[in-house]
């Protein structure tokens, strides 16, 4: 029996009926028993495990002081925020605190809140990081570890996660471990995590369907250019139902995502990737299980474990990489008591074995054939948009080499032919001009050939040592070591170097002869034979026949040791204007330094006259440059005093400036034009003689000093003459 708040929570959320999987299990886990569980997608196993979750905290009368009592791994994010809302819609009749630690959000935030929790809900990676780093989270009183969606924690990459996280929590534990597969490395898991567990609905009664009755799975052949005409025809005549569409890959989700919106379907348009931040999916994710009516693209990022509402149609246009990935895509709709429909997209080379491994998994699909009539054509307007917009064209490309190599990567060859993809024609379908390069197919086709030729090549030389050991009966030790010089001389594809090659090697010991017409190379220019120049005559080595080397002999005779002990130090001749050679650190005649040292002294003596001659000419300009300065500052200086003054008089001559007006001071030199006749003045040992004004000088010149002159003035003041 549960306690009666778990029922009025269940009963609020609608769960009236419990399904075959949470009838099997709860007995065990309510019991506090090690559950593995094992069903099918849709059967409710989140139930199965949030049910006694609650039901044993509640029984141990858990508190908010006693921190964490339960701890919920998903692979997921939207699996994990599926789970929490669940867990708040049948729980607020308890009085525990959940929380839910994903990535993508405040870590900071989360650090302060998880101490506080007693029913965690977790992605692994986010987990880890708040285990290691986290000083307060505390999980020495753990009661309860949830496992969901085992297999596909294990097939993201998660296996060193989960190990890491078992390391932190007590082993004094009750695990719940459910899965939609059994498969080996579950079972691995399942050992290190377990303790003597009651397995549950691994052997259903209905095993021999994989999936529910309620659901309808059909599959239509066409070509990888038809693709996308089909699928906007599908669209465009189910606009009142809700449709969800997978894809192979992030890049191709985008691009009919931003294409399929320009082209206006009438139905709203979402789409959801594991390259999208995590609150624009949790956005998506939260709108298309609101929508009555909608298309959502995907990728395999929402195949696992996410609870879609209502989802009519589940349309695979890209085939999956096998059987499982087809059930669990397939496994979104048809939920409970739901009808469903699924409609798979394959090419006439995927048919036969995916059709195969359906049925060795249970899953009997129906061929359908869409008619042309009812077919509406994508590829003029995707053309446009390309054309138009680069970002379009620029997804386009992306999606071309994304789905190709997801190709490539597929493990069953039977199934995907990478070498029997239309490209020329899937680009056009696309709306590109042409087909964009692809590195890793021309390095697939270039390693195909080069290991085709290595075949031949080993099959040819095969059959012919075993030919020659046929007619002569001879042991190999008898055959001469042939070099790499030997190999290079005998090479037939060096279209370049060829005949300079053969011109260059006398061939007449090996009985071939590349010289001019009838075999008579006399017409040749240079003939050489071909020797070893790496070792002379008088090298201490034994007797070489045949000039045939090993590669060992070979360095040593090329050694930097030997050739200085045999050859000497190495010489350079390098060739003067005559066309007469020498060595390139021979010493020249003395008469001959004697003439360029002199050549040198008078090249030195022009160069510095005409420094000194350009240095005198900036020295102009720059006294120049100075003189307009000092002007330039008087004028200033002038405007300034008038300005000041308010007073405008006419000049007299000899003593106006530019603009006609006359200082007060009668025209005292500048500052700086009294530094420069302190400096041009001669130095003089003695007293410095007195400077007399101007007026003093003009009264000097007429005979009269200037007592008499006040005199005069005053006289004529009083009126007296």
């Amino acid at each position: 029996m549960i306690s009666q708040s778990s029922i009025l929570g269940l009963k609020a959320a609608g769960f009236n009926q419990m399904t075959d999987i949470q009838s099997k299990s709860l007995p065990f886990s309510l019991k506090g028993r090690d559950v593995l569980g094992a069903a099918r997608t849709g059967s409710g196993k989140t139930l199965a495990f949030l049910i006694p979750v609650l039901e044993i905290l509640y029984r141990r009368k858990w508190s908010k002081a006693d921190g964490l009592g339960a701890l919920i791994i998903s692979p997921t994010r939207e699996l994990a925020l599926q789970i929490f809302d669940v867990l708040r819609k049948i729980g607020p009749h308890h009085l525990f605190s959940a929380g839910l630690v994903i990535g993508g959000k405040n870590v900071k935030e989360e650090k302060e809140r998880i101490s506080r929790m007693n029913i965690l809900v977790a992605t692994p990676g986010r987990l880890l990081q708040h285990l290691d780093q986290a000083v307060n989270f505390d999980t020495s009183n753990l009661q309860l570890l949830i496992l969901d969606e085992a297999d596909r924690l294990l097939d993201m990459g998660f296996s060193k996660t989960v190990n890491a996280i078992l390391q932190h929590l007590p082993k004094s534990r009750q695990t719940l471990l459910f899965s939609a597969t059994q498969t080996q490395s579950v079972n691995d898991l399942a050992r290190l995590s377990l303790q003597t567990p009651e397995y549950v609905g691994v052997q259903e009664e209905d095993s021999s369907v994989a999936t529910p009755k309620n659901l309808e799975h059909h599959y239509t052949v066409c070509e990888l250019n038809e693709k996308l005409d089909l699928l906007f025809s599908f669209i465009r005549t189910h606009l009142f139902v809700k449709t969800l569409v997978f894809l192979s890959s992030c890049k191709q989700v985008r691009f009919v995502y931003e294409t399929f919106r320009k082209l206006q379907p009438g139905v709203p348009l979402l789409h959801i990737h594991g390259k999208q931040k995590q609150p624009t999916r949790m956005e998506v994710y939260a709108r298309f299980l609101s929508s009555p009516a909608s298309v959502c693209f995907a990728t395999d990022v929402a195949a696992r474990g996410l609870d879609f509402k209502q989802v009519d149609w589940v349309l695979q246009v890209d085939a999956p990489e096998d059987a499982e990935t087809y059930i669990h895509r397939v496994g979104r709709t048809a939920r409970y008591t739901n009808k469903g429909q699924g409609l798979l997209f394959l090419l006439p080379s995927e048919e036969d074995g995916m059709v195969k491994a359906l049925k060795e998994k249970q899953v009997v699909t129906q061929k359908i054939k869409i008619k042309d009539s009812r077919t509406l054509s994508v590829q003029n307007q995707l053309q446009k948009f390309c054309f138009e917009d680069p970002e379009v064209k620029y997804l386009g490309q992306k999606a071309f080499v994304s789905y190709l190599k997801s190709i490539y990567l597929q493990k069953d060859k039977s199934i995907f032919k990478l070498e029997e993809m239309p490209l020329a024609k899937f680009a056009e379908s696309l709306g590109l001009p042409g087909a964009p390069k692809i590195k890793f197919i021309n390095k697939e086709i270039a390693q195909r050939k080069k290991n085709a030729n290595r075949e031949l090549k080993s099959s040819t030389s095969k059959s012919a040592t075993e030919q020659s050991s046929e007619s002569s009966g001879s042991d190999d030790e008898d055959q001469p070591v042939r070099t790499k010089y030997d190999k290079m001389f005998e090479r037939k594809n060096q279209l370049i170097l060829t005949d300079h090659y053969t011109k260059l090697v006398d061939h007449e010991e090996d009985g071939l002869n590349f010289g001019g017409p009838g075999g008579d190379d006399d017409d040749d220019f240079v003939t050489v034979k071909r020797v070893n120049h790496a070792l002379d005559d008088h090298v201490p080595l034994p007797v070489i026949q045949d000039q045939d080397l090993s590669k060992r002999k070979l360095k040593m005779g090329q050694s930097k040791k030997a050739m200085l002990k045999y050859h000497g130090n190495p010489t350079k001749v390098v060739f003067d204007e005559d066309g007469l050679g020498h060595s390139i650190y021979e010493f020249g005649k003395v008469a001959d330094g004697a003439e360029a040292e002199l050549k040198m002294k008078e090249a030195g003596k022009k160069f510095a006259e005409a420094e000194r001659e350009r240095l005198k000419q900036i020295d102009v300009e720059d006294r120049e440059v100075e003189k307009e300065k000092r002007r330039e500052k008087k004028r200033k200086r002038k405007a300034r005093e008038r300005e000041e003054m308010g007073l405008e008089a006419s000049a007299g001559p000899g003593d106006a400036d530019d603009d006609g007006y006359v200082s007060p001071e009668f025209d005292l030199p500048t500052s700086d034009e009294e530094d420069m006749e302190k400096e041009a003045a001669p130095k003089r040992w003695g007293p410095v003689p007195v400077k007399r004004s101007r007026l003093e000088e003009t009264a000097g010149k007429f005979g009269r000093s200037l007592e008499d002159d006040e005199a005069l003035a005053l006289r004529l003041l009083r009126g007296e003459s």
